[in-house]
């Protein structure tokens, strides 16, 4: 039996306790170990959860004080983070992959008393600043691999952490129900810091009320079920993976399916073949560009026939995502192309059971949405922020209008101020930022939660997002450029993985462009251009004719004023280490005007 959401509990631990006991005996968790896949049911699950909130609270846990955790995606993870919200703390996740001066940045901002790691490679991080974290009071480590002969009295393992817990279930088993009960909804439930693509992260501080209020929102937009299974891959201190791991997750019961490693998710996702599939844009254009690369070296004839199948599709997407009746003859083609081409497709992705799939965290290239509707996949575009627990507009099953991100969830209110900001107000918007008034003033005004996005709303109420306010570019002649939509359609381009349009207070547009790797040396080894290092690559006079080609054709449907004039081919990879992109891939733009800024001067020059 289902959980009832509708009985609108208005704290992550009622939340929780209501779908165990309706779903106890049924599987909440699975993680893949040696090659095999294991089941973790909804009370175990809660039963460990209660052994950390026990001995989090042995060990001096107060309600309302921060706790941090690190590392890959796995049960540990979000067993540590329900145990946290249980005895009345407030989670704090921090990307695996940052470096030690941003965990400590973190763990200090939020002031947390407890550190939770995943291994030796993340314990490391916190012994670099070790003297500084008067306030942490224990570090707990779950995989311990490597650290046998270590010893700080700092540390303990998680195992141990458990005993402590189990121990005190025991003598005190009603005491971390009276800490349950005594979470109010307006208390803080998590802290989501912001990956800091303008300055040093913030924290944004988001209550219960805001966390169980979402779960059933994007869920009255396109229903979840019980019965759907997800893959869990994305960053799991992102709001969007948050969502779908551990609030919605504990709304409606589903099962959530632990990735082996950050580097197996298109193995595992054949595996598991969820039901409702998410992931930011990078993610969907690598699936895509893999289809089209895969597709180049198929025969002429399975070539013809996928082409006619797509050609079908995009018949059939174009009537649907215009909100026109599909005619009879177009649905009995695609019922032909599904069973011809796109059903086998589908399996070998492991995409053949999804309902739904989601892309969020960055605007999307609009031929990469429509791509993956035209082979069946029902992929819809979300938008949202942090600061307002991760969505505000969704697009529903069957109503997905090509261009935009949907309609303003239930209850969500979304107006264009003068300037075009897109402002916001729903029980989604945050609390503020945490220790930083400054910020939170900045952001929310009158009630209205300040996006910093620019957009516009269209006669049916869809949002169309044009760009980030700061972004835009204001050129010397006087016209507004909104960069996002010019770098989306040259992304849509095989061979371009990302692009940095650049040209505020110049005469023209220039751009910055990050090549895909894999399907340019494809291009190279077909057209037999020698190479032997990625630099090499980026710099042969082919590969510049290439792209050459790709800008045109994005030029041709551009006004002359967007026209790229000029372009660079970036001679190494963003990586996010290197400070260029953050955790989701994003660029940071002003990083990469100054790191590149020798390149950029060369093309006005």
């Amino acid at each position: 039996m289902a959980p009832s959401p509708t009985q609108a509990a208005e704290t992550t631990p009622q939340v929780f306790t209501n779908t165990v006991r309706a779903c106890g005996g049924r599987v909440a968790l699975r993680k893949k170990e040696l090659g095999l896949w294991h089941d973790i049911l909804w009370e175990d699950y809660y039963r460990q959860v209660r052994y950390v909130g026990q001995a989090l609270i042995e060990l001096g846990l107060e309600p309302g004080q921060c706790v941090s955790i690190i590392g890959d995606n796995c049960h540990q993870w979000v067993k540590a983070d329900m145990g946290v919200q249980c005895a009345g703390g407030v989670a704090v996740g921090i990307y695996a992959t940052n470096a030690w001066q941003q965990v400590e940045f973190v763990t200090q901002n939020s002031e947390s008393r407890f550190l939770f790691v995943e291994n030796e490679e993340q314990l490391d991080k916190w012994l670099h600043f070790k003297e500084r974290s008067r306030q942490l009071y224990r570090v707990i480590v779950w995989d311990t691999e490597g650290l046998r002969q270590f010893s700080d009295p700092m540390v303990m393992t998680y195992d141990q952490l458990l005993e402590i817990g189990r121990a005190a279930e025991k003598n005190y088993p009603e005491r971390l129900d009276t800490r349950m009960q005594a979470v109010q909804p307006e208390d803080l439930c998590v802290l989501i810091y912001t990956s800091g693509t303008t300055g040093p992260p913030k924290g944004a501080m988001l209550t219960h009320r805001n966390v169980t209020w979402m779960a059933r929102a994007v869920s009255q937009a396109n229903t979840i079920h019980p019965t759907d299974e997800v893959l869990s891959f994305l960053p799991l201190c992102h709001i969007f993976e948050r969502l779908f791991s551990v609030f919605v997750h504990i709304t409606y019961g589903y099962t959530v399916n632990f990735v082996e490693k950050p580097d197996t998710v298109m193995d595992n996702m054949v595996e598991v073949s969820p039901t409702v599939g998410y992931a930011v844009p990078r993610i969907w254009e690598k699936y895509y560009s893999a289809i089209m690369i895969k597709m180049s070296d198929a025969t002429w004839f399975k070539r013809a026939v996928f082409k006619v199948a797509l050609q079908v599709g995009n018949a059939r997407a174009n009537l649907k995502m215009n909100f026109k009746p599909v005619p009879g003859s177009v649905a009995l083609l695609c019922t032909l192309a599904r069973l011809a081409v796109f059903r086998k497709l589908k399996e070998r992705l492991g995409f053949d059971r999804i309902r739904v799939a989601y892309s969020g965290a960055a605007p999307i290239s609009g031929e990469v949405l429509k791509f993956f509707q035209s082979i069946g996949i029902n992929l819809i575009e979300g938008y949202g922020q942090t600061e307002g627990t991760g969505v505000t507009t969704l697009s529903t099953d069957g109503r997905v209008k090509f261009g935009t991100v949907g309609k303003p969830l239930p209850d969500t209110q979304v107006k264009i101020a003068a300037d075009g900001e897109i402002l916001v107000k729903s029980p989604g918007v945050f609390k503020g930022y945490y220790q930083n008034p400054k910020g939170t003033r900045e952001t929310i005004r009158d009630g209205w939660l300040h996006t910093g996005d620019v957009g516009n709303l269209d006669e049916d109420g869809y949002l169309t997002i044009t760009d980030r306010k700061k972004d835009v570019i204001v050129t010397a002649g006087g016209k507004n450029i909104t960069p996002q939509y010019i770098e989306n359609k040259l992304k849509a381009s095989l061979y371009i993985n990302d692009a940095v349009v650049v040209g505020d207070r110049r005469k023209y547009l220039t751009c910055l462009i990050m090549i895909d790797e894999d399907n340019v040396i494809k291009f190279a080894q077909d057209h037999k251009i020698q190479f032997s290092t990625y630099r090499d690559l980026t710099q042969s006079p082919a590969v510049g004719d290439l792209i050459q080609g790709e800008v045109d054709q994005v030029n041709a449907t551009l006004a002359r004023v967007e026209n790229v004039r000029k372009f660079t081919i970036l001679p190494k990879k963003l990586y996010e280490e290197d400070g260029e992109v953050t955790p989701t891939m994003k660029v940071k733009r002003k990083f990469v005007h100054e790191a590149f800024s020798d390149y950029i001067e060369a093309m006005y020059n």
